[in-house]
């Protein structure tokens, strides 16, 4: 409960030093102020421009979310457990995480149009890396003395896999989910703002456009409660596949 408190009172000294400084020591058109982004934030939430846009840009970032953490699990536990064709595929995965994704976005509108498809698979082709090197950097930290024993008691590869690999790896997945939830909102909303003109990407860039500050900062406050959204699903949806982290991190908080 205290830690609520305490960022209640950092966020409001925040808020008023910024209300204070705006206009005064720093122009409106620079930085807006508190009140100005709140009056336009509650303009956009009733005339239901907010709740459209969000709708748009959660769907993008939800499907490219799933779509890119499903393959990058599902190749990181593949090239986990094969160490040959994981040195065999290393500096093609290197050469191509290392190219910044937002050069790829003329590509993707090049072979995906600039719909709903272009943006779903820009964002899943950011998550995918993530979630992979995540993913098997956790499958190849399973302790072999485990897979020898379950070896020995007859387990083949699926067997494997089932009971062992992928429940101890579980914990490095979702920390690359986790991780994954900003860049997938990135993704869609860098490709709403190249090619969209529909989602909070489309609101920034649009309020950007007619230098309009107070309604950037507005639409990026709908980013920054997105965030949260889907960070809290993420951490409930870890809970309940590993619900003993949760016993864990109550015993580390009673130390």
């Amino acid at each position: 409960m205290k830690i609520w408190i305490y960022r209640a009172i950092l966020l409001a000294a925040i808020l008023v030093a910024w209300q204070l400084l705006a206009g005064r020591v720093i122009s409106l058109f620079f930085i807006s102020s508190p009140s100005l982004i709140a009056a336009k934030f509650w303009s956009i939430l009733v005339d239901g421009t907010l709740a459209t846009n969000m709708a748009v840009t959660t769907g993008e970032a939800v499907l490219g979310f799933v779509l890119g953490g499903g393959a990058g699990a599902a190749i990181g536990l593949v090239l986990g457990r094969s160490r040959q064709l994981a040195e065999i595929l290393d500096p093609f995965i290197v050469a191509f995480y290392s190219l910044p994704k937002v050069a790829l976005a003329p590509m993707f509108i090049l072979w995906f149009g600039i719909g709903l498809q272009m943006r779903v698979m820009f964002t899943a082709i950011i998550v995918l890396f993530l979630v992979f090197l995540s993913t098997y950097t956790g499958v190849r930290n399973v302790s072999r003395e485990l897979v020898t024993v379950f070896r020995l008691m007859g387990a083949n590869e699926r067997h494997l896999m089932r009971m062992v690999i992928i429940p101890s790896a579980f914990t490095w997945i979702f920390a690359g989910l986790r991780l994954s939830v900003p860049y997938a909102l990135i993704g869609a909303i860098v490709a709403e703002i190249l090619a969209g003109n529909t989602g909070l990407g489309y609101l920034v860039e649009h309020a950007a456009a007619e230098f309009d500050t107070a309604g950037v900062f507005a639409a990026l406050a709908g980013v920054m409660i997105l965030a949260l959204a889907l960070n809290l699903a993420v951490r409930l949806l870890e809970r309940w596949f590993m619900p003993w982290r949760t016993v864990e991190e109550q015993r580390e908080f009673a130390i």
